[in-house]
């Protein structure tokens, strides 16, 4: 179907596979922190509440968008998504597939709550860095402009679900006068019916953020996998007309027209001589086609190379306050980019689809160990109802806002720190039991070295086999 020899198509369903895996594991290892609360307060059953949180992560993995999707996609330096070479697209995506499976597979087994956003975002990184080792990389290794942005996204949700926790938990004993729902939970009765509504509500919450931002990352894992080994097939929206850019395309060529070379740097100069051979290359595949019919799927490719390529080179151009270029010309610049890169930046519906269904099938097994973890380990006392309650709603807000701003967070470590944030906020720090809260630091600051390693050094065994 996709024109392919049968052991390279063999490849592709065992990547895509492997991904459906990696969501699957995804689904057991991190979900379990949104059932947590209402199956240890005994607000749901476990079956009514893994099948609760399944469904809404479902629905959250469509209602996402791709934001997130296309940030994991472009950690990787643009050279690497432009590389038509099937067997160096099933190294490199295989690798941090293998890579992000073994070590969510390892901390699950010991039951902590490590992440998965972590595990998938270090054996990208592993492999953009091995990559950069190659005679053919010309140098490019990790956007570590997107990089530093996700990373900060990831430092930040922890610190800030630590700390809005500890200011909500202060909320709760100030104006709400019940102390049932400070109670350490009954082990067989269910709480009070007011109670049990919040807490469902936070879990559905925190699973429909959960699908709607880690379920993008899963988009994002198969959309590399479908860039790497059948580029030409997927490397532009089919729902969309190529011809339908040209428009954009002139009015980035009318931007760089208005710079003047001579005043640039070296650097600059360099950079506008390539975004300007972009261009020119664009027009040289549309001219004379007056259908998206006319247009070979080879010529698909090109077009997404060279989007890719422009909006590498032109952007930084274009964002250095010494181009001698106005407001209004940077405006259009940005709005003819972004509505280029509409063609390169998307997902089948299909991918949507297997991504929410092994993300919700993972959430129905394996949620016990991260459960008691959640709700006895972390603290020195068990979890109250108000403690489940104000930790998933912080969690839940902190995922959504995240989300919001196409960056990819950990819910993991969101809801790990707000249930230590309101454990501080009941008996002060020393209602924290150091232990556990050593081993999920301990996990914390080893998955990313852990994964960058074992990606890097997967990828480059791979592709001396391949």
């Amino acid at each position: 179907m996709l024109g392919l020899e049968p052991h390279v198509l063999l490849l592709l369903l065992a990547c895509l596979l492997a991904a459906c895996a990696f969501e699957f594991v995804n689904g057991f290892h991190d979900t379990a922190n949104a059932v947590a609360t209402v199956i240890y307060t005994n607000t749901l059953r476990p079956w009514v509440a893994v099948i609760w949180s399944a469904f809404w992560n479902f629905i959250g993995v469509f209602a996402g968008g791709i934001g997130v999707a296309m940030g994991i996609v472009y950690l990787l330096p643009v050279e690497s998504l432009v590389d038509q070479n099937v067997y160096h697209g099933i190294a490199m995506v295989g690798a941090l597939i293998v890579a992000a499976i073994i070590w969510n597979v390892g901390t699950w087994y010991y039951g902590l709550p490590s992440s998965s956003s972590h595990a998938l975002i270090g054996s990208i990184l592993g492999v953009g860095i091995a990559f950069s080792f190659l005679p053919d990389s010309r140098g490019a290794a990790v956007n570590w402009g997107k990089a530093g942005e996700t990373g900060l996204a990831l430092l930040i949700s922890p610190i800030f679900g630590f700390s809005l926790t500890i200011v909500m938990m202060f909320l709760l004993k100030r104006f709400v006068r019940s102390k049932a729902i400070f109670k350490e939970p009954h082990k067989r009765k269910p709480p009070p019916l007011w109670i049990r509504l919040i807490l469902i509500v936070t879990c559905t919450l925190v699973s429909f953020f959960h699908g709607s931002n880690d379920g993008q990352k899963g988009v994002g894992l198969v959309m590399l996998i479908l860039i790497g080994i059948v580029p030409t097939f997927y490397a532009l929206n089919k729902d969309l007309n190529p011809l339908d850019m040209r428009e954009s395309l002139t009015k980035v060529e009318q931007v760089l027209g208005k710079v003047n070379a001579a005043s640039l740097s070296e650097a600059d100069q360099k950079l506008l001589a390539e975004s300007r051979a972009q261009t020119a290359d664009l027009d040289r595949i549309f001219a004379g086609k007056t259908s998206v019919e006319d247009l070979p799927q080879k010529a698909r490719f090109e077009i997404r190379r060279d989007i890719l390529l422009l909006n590498n080179r032109a952007s930084k151009l274009v964002a250095s306050k010494q181009l001698p270029i106005s407001t209004a010309d940077r405006e259009q610049y940005d709005a003819a980019i972004k509505n280029m890169r509409t063609f390169t930046d998307y997902a089948p519906k299909w991918v949507l689809i297997i991504v929410s269904v092994s993300l919700g099938l993972g959430t129905m097994i394996g949620w016990q160990r991260i459960v008691k973890t959640i709700g006895e380990r972390i603290g020195k006392e068990h979890l109250t109802y108000a403690q489940g309650a104000s930790s998933e709603l912080v969690a839940a807000s902190m995922i959504g806002v995240t989300t919001a701003f196409g960056l990819p967070t950990s819910t993991t470590h969101v809801l790990s720190s707000a249930i230590a944030g309101s454990m501080v906020a009941n008996r002060g720090i020393k209602n924290l039991n150091p232990q556990m809260v050593r081993n999920i630091a301990l996990a914390w600051v080893l998955t990313l070295p852990v994964t960058m390693f074992l990606a890097g050094g997967i990828f480059l065994l791979f592709r001396a086999i391949l």
